[in-house]
């Protein structure tokens, strides 16, 4: 019968850039302080964290960002809520660019291509 053998899944390092982690601060500080709801806040913040996770463990199930687009397909989005966790896929690093609402303009998506 045929050898085959079983690929491990290939696993990646994460890496949250500042912007990203500034980002997360503001929609949560936004929510807790501005709209006076705390508690949801952290449920935001959980919510966001708990995608980030998803992403670390298989990042090639999200679709790949359509305002950065790239013939290697590295620029991908994750949905969470009403936001877009925007990151870009290395050999072996997954790097978090940023976290904008779905709303907003593509042109901000697009300038997280900079972040470094």
């Amino acid at each position: 019968m045929g050898n085959t053998k079983e690929k491990a899944p290939k696993t990646y390092s994460l890496r949250i850039t500042k912007s990203a982690l500034q980002n997360i601060d503001d929609i949560t500080g936004y929510i807790a302080y501005i709209k006076h709801q705390p508690l949801n806040a952290i449920r935001v913040g959980d919510k966001i964290f708990e995608t980030i996770d998803r992403i670390e463990q298989n990042p090639l199930t999200f679709r790949e960002c359509e305002e950065i687009p790239t013939k290697t397909k590295i620029y991908r989005n994750a949905v969470c809520m009403s936001w877009l966790i925007i990151y870009k896929i290395r050999v072996s690093e997954i790097v978090i660019l940023g976290i904008i609402h779905g709303s907003r303009r593509a042109s901000k998506v697009r300038k997280l291509r900079k972040v470094k």
